[in-house]
């Protein structure tokens, strides 16, 4: 590289007299052309032509010199070799504005903003160009402030310095400075920053105002299409967005892929692919992010052929070394508990990203292969803050919370997501207490809890049933204004039901300004838990006269409101309605609330005829609410065929031996009690005992059945039978 720039001048120079032909009266000798000194600037000195025609020849060999220089310095800053670049700038013999233009988007691009500042400071001069790179790089180093500034102070702005300036507000987030200064933007507005408008628009879920801007504008290209297809596929407006890509005049790769993601979002797959053959059938080329987005769909919809396909077809047209599509592919495989062809992807990496080895811990962790896991933990050349948080959450799924806490004391930064996964740990694992224990070590470390600590809490209270622990929890999600949120209001909604406070649920319900399908089940279902039935159909009819589609969840709701208000023709109604008119079949556990209801109506033999016309396998629930109601009336026939196929399907349930053994003995028939209870006895089935606690001074105490571990039991058996006695009752 040096001899190439020591060189370069001397040898064009040298080229230039050599290849000249003349007398040496005519043209300066070989020996003095090598020593001339090239000066660019307009002479006023007349010359001869031919020595004129020199100087042109010179000039556009230094010109084309320059210019290779140029390329050179972009070149090795793309790839990253900053120090390369500055050795070509610092070589360079000669330089134009360019080469200081590139010299300052190199140091830009390559983090050191303020060597770029120095250099655009020592310029000799500089041009349009410099300055709004200039002012790109502070966008790109997030110094939005200086890049405001320097745009004030420019001496001239082009449609290029707006759309610069206007883009980097946006993409920062700071949309209203961005509308204002599109406002004041002088002359006619380009294409780009309108675009840039539409998508602040689009981000910012404002599709009325993105729709007004789009109709308004008097050119469109491909990428504005694309913008209003992506806002209204991103919303779940689906029909609109599809509407809107037919009209499209041009489509590219972008759209298409686009339109495929839409459909992946509302979870219509087969729409998706259709999507993408209708996209090869027109010769539409696909490009990494396609797969990527056809990866994500075979990840979500568990179809392991057409997944391996998309694989195939990645490796056939080289883009399999996309470090993106890579990751894409483990979670795809990972997630369709095809680990091995996960692991082999991983292995062919030369590179491989963080994202790569997070995916691949996360693939173990789903399997709870911890082992492995931790191992390629442990290998890890750099950890971020998501590899310590996926180990964590591979910890605490399998209930090994103890490792899940040394992890996250060990971390060098604890951010909240790894608090609250820690928290969610133990609240999935039954843990309550402990959940609320580690939210106050979180805070006393400073951190601020976000809607996902919070809906981990809300859960923990419900666990727990604490009225008044789920009101401090409630508050302070209020005072974190974070009620507003879909998910905690549900729970909130849910946890105020299971406390018993049905009055305060439903005006968590009523206090939320929309609702979403998972608020209308909430409620529909707390109705149902406290009995009111009716409330619940009512509530039901108010969601269909909002236009809200209901779910299987949503009948299962109203079929257990139904049994628990004994409503049997409401039941039977609404079991047929969600197949005729909302194509929802049946499943096994809507089939266990109907026997569930006409169990408790004591229509035991229509239950039954219900049972052997199931078009699959009843499962154990269905069984057991005919167990249930075969002992609320008595009835020991149906009683010994529901044990029988429980027995069948869970062999080492207690609760079919211990109904069945009761419904003997109150009947008289001792021998067959005695028999099922020496089964029980051979088989070692126990019961897991019941357990109820109390909270005393903020403090819960817990009460097995059976058991004699409270620290306080001889306080407590000794008022019990004070108690007994004074009410003249034998203690027991």
């Amino acid at each position: 590289m040096d001899s190439l720039v020591a060189t370069t001048p001397t040898f064009s120079c040298e080229t230039q007299a050599s290849s000249l032909s003349g007398d040496a009266a005519t043209f300066p000798s070989t020996a003095a052309a090598s020593h001339v000194s090239i000066d660019l600037t307009p002479s006023t000195r007349k010359q001869p032509f031919p020595d004129r025609t020199m100087k042109q020849s010179m000039k556009r060999r230094v010109t084309t010199s320059v210019l290779v220089f140029n390329s050179l310095i972009t070149e090795h800053s793309r790839r990253g070799n900053l120090a390369d670049a500055k050795a070509v700038f610092d070589g360079m013999p000669f330089r134009n504005v360019a080469s200081w233009t590139a010299m300052l988007t190199a140091c830009a691009e390559n983090s050191e903003i303020e060597n770029a500042r120095k250099l655009f400071d020592t310029m000799p001069q500089r041009n349009l160009i410099a300055w709004n790179a200039m002012m790109s790089g502070y966008i790109s180093n997030r110094r939005l402030g200086d890049a405001y500034q320097l745009f004030r102070c420019m001496p001239e702005r082009n449609s290029v310095s707006w759309t610069v300036m206007i883009t980097g507000l946006i993409r920062n987030g700071m949309f209203s400075e961005a509308k204002t200064l599109f406002d004041r933007m002088p002359g006619e507005k380009n294409l780009i920053s309108l675009n840039a408008i539409l998508t602040a628009y689009v981000n910012n879920g404002e599709m009325q105002s993105a729709r007004q801007l789009f109709d308004a504008m008097d050119q469109r290209n491909v990428v504005s299409w694309s913008i209003m297809v992506y806002g209204y596929s991103s919303t779940g407006r689906i029909v609109e967005a599809q509407e809107l890509f037919d009209e499209m005049p041009e489509r590219n790769v972008v759209s298409w892929t686009t339109m495929i993601d839409g459909y992946l979002r509302k979870g219509m797959w087969k729409e998706a692919l259709s999507m993408f053959s209708r996209m090869r059938r027109l010769a539409v080329m696909f490009n990494s992010t396609t797969l990527t987005v056809l990866c994500d769909l075979h990840a979500n919809g568990g179809n392991k052929r057409w997944g391996i396909q998309v694989h195939a077809l990645a490796f056939v047209v080289g883009f399999e070394s996309d470090q993106i599509l890579r990751n894409a592919l483990i979670v795809m495989y990972s997630r369709n508990g095809m680990t091995s062809h996960a692991s082999k992807v991983f292995d062919s990496m030369k590179n491989k990203s963080i994202a790569a080895w997070n995916s691949m811990i996360a693939a173990y962790g789903q399997l709870g292969w911890l082992d492995q896991a931790y191992n390629l933990f442990l290998k890890m050349p750099k950890r971020d803050l998501v590899s310590w948080t996926t180990m964590i959450l591979g910890f605490s799924n399998v209930g090994y919370m103890r490792d899940a806490i040394w992890l996250l004391e060990n971390m060098p930064d604890r951010d909240v997501i790894a608090w609250t996964t820690v928290i969610s740990g133990f609240v999935q694992n039954g843990e309550f207490e402990h959940a609320f224990v580690w939210f106050i070590r979180m805070l006393r470390e400073g951190l601020q809890p976000n809607e996902v600590t919070f809906s981990c809490l809300i859960s923990a209270s419900s666990g727990l049933a604490l009225f008044s622990q789920g009101v401090q929890v409630h508050a302070c999600a209020l005072k974190n204004n974070f009620q507003s949120d879909y998910v905690v209001s549900n729970l909130l909604i849910s946890m105020y039901s299971k406390c018993g406070s049905i009055a305060d649920a439903y005006k968590i319900f009523r206090s939320t300004n929309s609702h979403d399908l998972e608020s209308w089940n909430s409620m529909i279902y707390g109705f149902a838990q406290h009995g009111h039935g009716n409330n619940s159909l009512e509530l039901f009819k108010t969601m269909q006269a909002v236009g809200k589609e209901p779910n299987h969840v949503t009948f299962l709701c109203l079929l257990t409101a139904c049994a628990h208000a004994g409503l049997i023709c409401e039941g039977w109604h609404y079991f047929y309605l969600m197949w005729s008119s909302y194509g929802i079949k049946p499943g096994p556990d809507h089939y266990a609330c109907m026997v569930d209801l006409l169990g408790r109506a004591g229509l035991l033999e229509e239950a039954f005829t219900l049972i052997s016309q199931m078009p699959f396998e009843p499962h154990a629930a269905v069984w057991g609410a005919l167990l249930g109601a075969s002992r609320t009336h008595a009835n020991i026939r149906l009683a010994k065929a529901a044990t029988h196929h429980l027995l069948r399907l869970e062999p080492q349930s207690a609760t079919a031996y211990v109904v069945l053994s009761k419904m003997y003995s109150m009947s008289g028939r001792k021998r067959d009690e005695k028999k099922l209870r020496m089964i029980k006895r051979l088989k070692d089935i126990k019961k897991k005992p019941g357990y109820s606690w109390i909270v005393v001074n903020s403090e819960v105490h817990l009460f097995l059945a059976g058991g004699r571990s409270h620290p306080e039991l001889s306080r407590i058996s000794s008022l019990l039978r004070n108690i007994s006695l004074m009410t003249g009752e034998l203690a027991v």
